[in-house]
């Protein structure tokens, strides 16, 4: 059985009836199809001379100094970032502490994505045609003290427990983020 393209997943997946199980897992594999085709390439931004500013210039070592860094610059604080669905997504939790500095990732025009400090290897939020990004986006509405997500693909299950990710939205930056 080779690997499904995006349309004949999606064709299965719409054109099929059945129970609730079936339906979730013509789901995921609807996403993980779609995970493949997520935004430009780093190349294309490393031409184009996009280089986002450095939201924490704390030392890899203070946690404490990072974690209020980010508070500070981008109003968020990481809740978590961890491996999901058998590890082909990565789901970052954070918690809105400024709306106004959240923006960034809460913005539907940026394309946000994790970059491994490794490899360089770049994963971006999947963009299924009826379900949308799979991220809230803001629509005015963002309420702080609430805690927001967004789904990472990770085909292959390129990220392991313990890889070292920074995520990009925009101008918005946070390195040195662990996989759990």
């Amino acid at each position: 059985m080779g690997i499904p393209t995006c349309m004949t997943v999606a064709r299965a997946f719409s054109n099929q009836r059945g129970d609730a199980q079936a339906n979730w897992r013509r789901a995921a594999l609807l996403t993980l199809a779609m995970a493949g085709c997520v935004g430009p390439s780093l190349a294309d931004e490393q031409r184009a001379g996009d280089k986002p500013p450095m939201a924490n210039a704390a030392p890899e070592g203070s946690q404490a100094t990072q974690r209020s860094l980010i508070e500070e610059h981008l109003g968020v604080r990481v809740e978590g970032l961890h491996l999901s669905s058998a590890g082909y997504m990565v789901d970052f939790r954070y918690r809105v502490l400024d709306p106004v500095k959240a923006a960034p990732l809460l913005d539907r025009k940026l394309s946000p994505y994790l970059l491994d400090e490794a490899s360089g290897a770049r994963l971006g939020v999947p963009d299924a045609p009826k379900v949308g990004q799979l991220r809230p986006t803001s629509r005015g509405n963002v309420i702080p003290g609430r805690t927001y997500f967004m789904l990472f693909a990770n085909p292959g299950r390129y990220l392991k427990s313990g890889s070292k990710v920074t995520l990009v939205a925009g101008n918005a930056l946070i390195s040195h983020l662990t996989v759990d």
